[in-house]
């Protein structure tokens, strides 16, 4: 028995005969409102790294959207722990496709997407491979057409909020906006304060800077509240929750201060921080709808959809 979904098919359950080969499908997803696969194209395209590596893209959207650079890109990322991102279905990015967005999964190193090898090739020493990923599927999306950089809405949280951070201080340029959720971005001083239960058991992902000044100068070098700089940032909306024992509420707030200080722009620096959620964002259903409804009118908003 197995099952089988896309980001244009819903979850479909199966019975295998290994003897005949045969397959019977046994139960499909439902969609209360509705859905035709035909209506939508995903496809996977694979973007140039800076080192010669393919970065995989999954992308999703209406099969009558123009890709002449016009359309607003949502482009999700997270690298880290060895996560492999899932392109599966998700009525939810079914909702930005029909407002015209393309909707992109890159598949950066510090994930498993590519093998065991991809994830190590994104973690310690080597964890700006993961930032130089992202931003050169940005590169991809642009160069081909897909969207352009002044329609993407970068998206992460907890790993792949720092990863916002980072991508944020690296190439602000390329992106219309930033969604970062429970964001990481203080990662210098996190790994400096062995007293909090969750810092010892994070080293061997980031490293360990009271014992290695190796490691030390490494994260200091892309941690993303001590690389913000004085120059314009795109928007940014980021989001914490009050009661997250993994990345504290603080940690948020003090990054969005020091970018609205050290900004050079206009842009606007949202913060929103739930003050009955954790680390998972809101719990029940509806809420955790709700929460992402805000994060999509943002980006509906500074794609100029709005």
């Amino acid at each position: 028995r197995f099952s089988y979904s896309s980001m244009t098919t819903p979850s479909q359950l199966y019975d295998y005969n290994m003897v005949t080969r045969e397959r019977t499908l046994l139960k499909t997803q439902e969609v209360p409102s509705g859905h035709n696969p035909d209506d939508y194209v995903t496809r996977r395209v694979f973007a140039p790294a800076w080192d010669g590596e393919k970065v995989p893209v999954t992308l999703l959207y209406r099969r009558d959207t123009a890709l002449d650079g016009s359309a607003p890109c949502l482009l999700y990322g997270y690298g880290a722990y060895g996560i492999t991102i899932p392109a599966g279905f998700n009525t939810n990015c079914l909702s930005l496709a029909d407002r015209g967005f393309v909707y992109a999964i890159a598949h950066i190193r510090g994930g498993k997407d590519k093998g065991f090898s991809w994830y190590e090739d994104g973690k310690m020493e080597k964890k700006t491979n993961t930032f130089k990923d992202f931003i050169s599927a940005a590169d991809y999306l642009n160069q081909e057409k897909f969207t352009s950089y002044a329609k993407i809405i970068a998206e992460g949280g907890s790993a792949g909020g720092m990863l916002m951070g980072a991508v944020a201080n690296m190439a602000p340029e390329k992106f219309a906006g930033l969604i970062a959720a429970v964001p990481f971005v203080d990662v210098l001083n996190t790994m400096l304060d062995d007293t909090l239960p969750l810092t010892p058991p994070e080293w061997p992902e980031w490293g360990n800077p009271i014992e290695s000044k190796d490691e030390y100068e490494q994260i200091a070098s892309y941690s993303p509240y001590d690389n913000v700089e004085a120059k314009p940032y795109p928007p940014i909306l980021a989001l914490g929750g009050l009661t997250d024992p993994r990345v504290t509420y603080w940690e948020p707030a003090k990054w969005v201060a020091k970018l609205r200080d050290k900004t050079t722009g206009s842009a606007p620096i949202l913060l929103k921080t739930n003050m009955d959620a954790g680390h998972g964002g809101a719990s029940g259903r509806f809420q955790r709808l709700e929460e992402i409804a805000f994060e999509y009118a943002f980006a509906i908003k500074v794609a100029g959809k709005m």
